[in-house]
């Protein structure tokens, strides 16, 4: 059969997998994470906050709360308007920027926009009534989206801006943590909730000679329109004179190199990977249609989304975008060749008499059978050659718009879809038409020296006013040290030694030493691309248990020895075999820059998204609290 297939293709399947290997080979370093340099010391300022206008005076905050929220992205928002909904008032939401938006506040450079759709990727539409201007929001928007939240549930008024967390302490003769801050506050609480955001850290790379350099530079999630002129929509005029490099073709370069194209005497664009560049097809939103959706509209289409991503499959994909239309690709192409177990699963899934009854139980089963089946040999190999077939198209796309062969070819992604985030961008290839637009293809190599005057590379400088870095941000290194804080637990154990064999909780939200905290993100819990979905689900999980706790007048609650213990067998167990996959993949942040975790604890949970909201509303509706320690 695979035979048969081979001989109509347009592509030869094993020199693709050849390509694909020397691709990888040339990128993958013996350092690892360590090529890039934490932003401090020296390089703090890529971190200063360019957006304040006006700083905060105040005194030192010595009070005691309730619980304290860390961090003010969507997070920090949804754990407030939760704790609202259950009458918890008694709280106060800790962010180091000026306002709330956590990755939205930071990241306001020219054309910063979301691709996942807005009306699943904004939480609370229904409680809102806010109505997304497009299907695909950008920053200024969402940016306004965070201040309807925040004056929708008073959030303002429970908040601590311009203040950054140093230190959180659990005090144990109080039963209370303490936290203190650059503000010289000894804040303590009951309750915290640590909500900082999966790419909250900016990193840098460890390029030779970078403090060298005599122009000016800034990194993309602090963008200094001072600097450029303009704001998010574009129109950096004050570039019309100067030559500038953007190191980094990533997700945000892919959005503001347009902006940079069109404005920039001459652009540099310094390229280690290409990313994958499909179709995005914004689209202006239709009001008749959006009001006239139903009751719990908006969680039947998160839902409809994160099950094509997932393995959950529905007859109707009401998103109908490019993230599901790769999964809805991989499925159709599956179907084309008839293994009939595919369709009865399909056909179950879809089928009227699926009730509510069904869905734990049934739909798990179902879910859990589909991913053993797709990952039989005979059927992963028709999955790669339908991966093949859709990255060729995007191939395709890079040479039908670029007008240079040359530049075209170094474009195009050599890799499967999802080794990197993929990209959906209607602008970012045509820009390379420009005159002005060079790209500087290292051939994965990436940039390794800078000079006073410029950007070196194969022995030739770039000399130029401006050098940008869209180096991405911090993952897979220790949790504390991106959320900037260490936390310390019972004992004086802090969370940095209790972690570092290996993640261990409950649910990826407790940890056995870390009493009446909760945590958001840092792993065993779920991963979707859709991230709000995941911190809604969650914050709204941790009210329950706070309310649950305030209504039993409980101060205290932490997880289980044997609950974190089968906690861990289960992230172990259901942790999917992508080490081999992720191996194969060019360096990244999906695969720890070429070196994937080997350690199954550190997966996220394996059943996906949807069986993890699932599992957690069970949980609830027990109503027991199970797997957790309480006292008065």
């Amino acid at each position: 059969m695979i035979n048969e297939e081979k001989e109509n293709l347009s592509f030869d399947p094993e020199i693709l997998r050849e390509k694909y290997l020397q691709e990888r080979d040339k990128r993958v370093r013996a350092d690892g994470n360590d090529q890039y340099v934490e932003v401090k010391g020296d390089f703090s300022y890529f971190v200063e906050d360019p957006y304040v206008t006006e700083s905060i005076s105040r005194e030192p905050n010595t009070n005691t709360y309730h619980t304290i929220v860390i961090g003010g992205g969507f997070g920090g928002v949804l754990s407030g308007a939760r704790l609202r909904e259950q009458g918890i008032n008694d709280f106060k939401i800790i962010e180091k920027g000026g306002d709330f938006g956590g990755t939205w506040y930071w990241n306001r450079y020219p054309g910063a926009s979301c691709d996942i759709e807005s009306y699943i990727y904004f939480p609370l539409l229904e409680e809102t009534n806010f109505i997304p201007k497009r299907k695909y929001t950008n920053a200024p928007e969402t940016l306004d989206y965070f201040n309807v939240i925040s004056e929708k549930f008073s959030l303002k008024e429970n908040a601590l801006f311009q203040t950054e967390v140093n230190e959180v302490k659990w005090l144990s003769d109080e039963k209370l943590w303490c936290i203190k801050t650059n503000r010289q506050d000894s804040i303590k609480a009951k309750f915290v909730i640590h909500a900082n955001g999966f790419l909250n850290k900016p990193k840098l790379p460890a390029i030779n000679g970078i403090n060298d350099y005599q122009g000016h530079t800034f990194h993309t999630s602090r963008w200094d329109y001072d600097y450029t002129g303009g704001d998010s929509n574009g129109n950096l005029e004050n570039l019309k004179d100067k030559k500038v490099a953007i190191i980094g073709t990533g997700a945000t370069a892919v959005q503001c190199v347009p902006h940079l194209a069109a404005s920039a005497e001459k652009l540099y664009v310094f390229q280690r990977t290409p990313s994958s560049i499909d179709e995005r097809n914004n689209s202006n939103t239709d009001e008749e249609w959006f009001k006239s959706q139903k009751k719990g509209w908006q969680n039947d289409r998160r839902e409809n989304f994160e099950g094509f991503l997932t393995g959950s499959f529905s007859n109707r994909d009401l998103v109908n975008d490019g993230w599901t239309e790769i999964f809805r690709t991989i499925l159709g192409g599956l179907m084309n060749n008839g293994p009939s177990k595919l369709k009865i699963f399909s056909w179950v899934i879809s089928a009227p008499f699926y009730s509510d009854f069904y869905k734990l139980g049934l739909k798990t089963y179902i879910r859990n059978e589909f991913m053993k089946f797709i990952s039989r040999k005979d059927i992963s190999q028709k999955v790669e050659m339908i991966d093949f077939q859709k990255m060729e198209k995007v191939r395709k796309r890079a040479e039908e718009i670029v007008n240079d062969p040359q530049t075209a070819e170094s474009l195009k992604p050599y890799y499967r879809q999802l080794c990197k985030r993929p990209c959906f961008h209607d602008e970012y290839l045509q820009s390379f038409n420009n005159d002005n637009v060079e790209l500087v293809d290292t051939d994965g190599k990436g940039v390794k020296e800078i000079n006073a005057k410029g950007i070196v590379h194969d022995e030739k400088v770039y000399e130029v006013d401006c050098i940008i870095f869209a180096s991405g941000f911090e993952v897979g290194t220790d949790y504390s040290r991106r959320c900037g804080y260490q936390i310390t637990g019972v004992d004086g154990i802090t969370l940095s030694e209790k972690w570092k064999n290996g993640l261990s909780t409950f649910h990826g939200i407790h940890s056995k030493g870390f009493p009446n905290c909760f945590f958001y993100g840092p792993g065993q819990g779920p991963f979707t691309a859709n991230f709000t979905h995941s911190l809604d689900e969650q914050s709204s999980h941790v009210a329950y248990i706070l309310k649950y706790l305030d209504n039993k007048k409980l101060n205290f609650v932490e997880a289980s020895d044997n609950a974190e213990k089968e906690w861990n067998e289960t992230i172990i167990s259901k942790a999917r075999n992508m080490e081999s996959f992720q191996e194969a993949c060019t360096p990244g942040y999906y695969n720890n820059e070429g070196k994937p975790n080997t350690n199954p604890q550190n997966n996220s949970y394996g059943g996906g998204a949807l069986e993890y909201f699932e599992l957690l509303g069970s949980w609830r509706k027990n109503n027991k609290l199970q797997g957790l320690v309480t006292a008065e």
